[in-house]
């Protein structure tokens, strides 16, 4: 008898995805009609030029801008059919975010950014977890440290703690390393695959970096909002 393996389950589909907007009299195509389906547990690099559409595919896939055209499926459910606050939701118990901009709240220590997002779920746990995630990205000597008494490389570390506090079951990252120099940025992103395999997450990469790109599973490469390249989906 034949044995039929079944196909890995998608954690995130694009059908059809078009970004328009009016400008200057003229209607403009950001995204031109881009679909995939990306496995559960896999890691997924979207490359292009600058004024591809690498972050605007990032903002309606994470749900934060909704397309003209076409539907993102999010953990088995459709970002069309929830409003703002099923939205929300929906990302607090699945999603994770890394921008390249660290995007820390300065007014809180490095312990309150990472417990933050636990406490917003109700975790009674939040500040051990944190404390333990902030030793695992080598912080644990600077818990009580605020953003600006901290280097950039420590701050995007800060960043991945805090986005796998939740465990998400996808992580999106938005040029990670955009603002750090190179040295910096290869130890971070080391981190951040790291972490991401000890998870299991799916990652969600934007990048510029052809480097960096090679070590995800899939790659999607955009030109003029149309994908040029697809591998691995």
């Amino acid at each position: 008898m034949e044995i039929v393996t079944p196909q890995a389950a998608a954690i995130l589909q694009a059908d059809s995805l078009t970004k328009q907007v009016a400008f200057d009299h003229e209607t403009l195509t950001i995204l031109d009609d881009v679909s995939f389906k990306l496995p559960v547990a896999s890691t997924l690099a979207i490359v292009g030029a600058s004024g591809s559409g690498k972050s605007t595919l990032l903002g309606l896939l994470a749900g934060l801008d909704t397309p003209t055209r076409g539907c993102v499926t999010l953990a088995g459910q459709r970002l069309d059919g929830l409003d703002e606050d099923g939205l929300a939701r929906l990302r607090a118990e699945n999603v994770g975010f890394v921008f390249q901009s660290f995007q820390l709240l300065g007014a809180l220590t490095a312990l309150d950014n990472v417990a933050l997002p636990l406490e917003l779920i109700g975790r009674s746990d939040a500040r051990r977890v944190a404390e333990s995630l902030l030793a695992r990205v080598g912080l644990g000597g600077r818990l009580l440290h605020r953003p600006r008494e901290l280097s950039g490389g420590e701050q995007q570390r800060v960043a991945l703690a805090r986005a796998f506090a939740t465990r998400p079951k996808l992580l999106f990252a938005d040029e990670p390393t955009g603002n750090l120099d190179t040295q910096t940025g290869v130890r971070v992103v080391d981190l951040l695959f790291e972490l991401n395999a000890e998870a299991a997450t799916t990652l969600v990469l934007v990048t510029h970096d052809e480097r960096l790109a090679a070590r995800c599973a899939c790659k999607l490469r955009l030109a003029a909002g149309r994908v040029l390249e697809r591998a691995g989906l």
